[in-house]
């Protein structure tokens, strides 16, 4: 009954160990992660970079982090032409995520310090796997029994709404400092009185939304991953600023409001 009643909402998983694989080890490695971070183990990026890890600017590891995701977004539609509406709204959701990421990076962050070489490799790798998978995995989905329950448009419009709100505290968060200040400030407006990263509550519905579009096995467990690993960096964020700042209000919360 249980299988049945999921089945209501995902595709039948498609005959791929390759995909079954990767359902499993991305939603293992990125609660990993979450745990890591939670516990202090920090990928060296933003202001948990440590002074003595090799190091690129962090612009130059923010590119490095997003262009191969949003190249291979791009090169889906040769490889994979056709495929219906879902197909072309997930490979356009995906690729329009990694753009703006790339569109931030070059035109409304502030950057100060460095990105560690190791996370950087390593992070832009799972993006690059990760954005390849679900797509594949769309592909092998072609032809399968559609789910009962058509969750495209609720998709479409949770991602819009997540990207517009992952993009409007970006904005906030530039406005704090200028170019190469290195000083942190405790961020201010929209959602920041609620939650400290409000950016990432706002991606996390973006990934919801195209699990949404999705509706596979491996989209569900890639935003499963992406949930646990935004819980735990965003706890260990919230941690940073309350032992910088001994005004830091304690009813901010971490990642979601009134909860967590």
């Amino acid at each position: 009954m249980v299988i049945s009643t999921i089945l209501n909402f995902i595709y039948p998983p498609p005959p791929s160990l390759f995909t079954t694989a990767m359902s499993v080890v991305t939603a293992a490695s990125q609660a990993n992660a979450g745990l890591s971070e939670a516990r202090g183990v920090h990928l060296q990026y933003s202001k948990f970079t440590l002074a003595a890890n090799k190091k690129v600017p962090s612009r130059t590891g923010m590119l490095v982090l997003y262009s191969p995701a949003f190249l291979a977004g791009l090169a889906s539609f040769a490889i994979f032409p056709g495929g219906g509406l879902r197909f072309l709204v997930l490979r356009s959701a995906i690729s329009l995520h990694f753009f703006k990421r790339i569109l931030e990076v070059l035109f409304v962050h502030k950057f100060s310090g460095g990105m560690g070489v190791d996370s950087m490799v390593l992070v832009s790798f799972s993006y690059f796997l990760s954005t390849a998978t679900l797509i594949y995995s769309q592909h092998l989905s072609q032809g399968l029994p559609n789910p009962p329950v058509d969750l495209v448009y609720p998709g479409i419009a949770l991602f819009l709404v997540g990207m517009a709100g992952n993009l409007y505290h970006h904005i906030l968060l530039s406005r704090l400092r200028q170019e190469g200040d290195g000083e942190y400030r405790i961020p201010t407006g929209g959602l920041f009185g609620r939650v400290i990263c409000p950016h990432y509550f706002f991606e996390a519905i973006e990934f919801v939304g195209i699990s949404f579009i999705a509706q596979t096995v491996y989209s569900c467990s890639w935003t499963l991953g992406v949930l646990f690993y935004f819980l735990g960096r965003s706890h260990a964020t919230r941690r940073w600023y309350t032992s910088k700042f001994e005004d830091f209000p304690e009813d901010v919360k971490a990642l979601i409001p009134y909860i967590f």
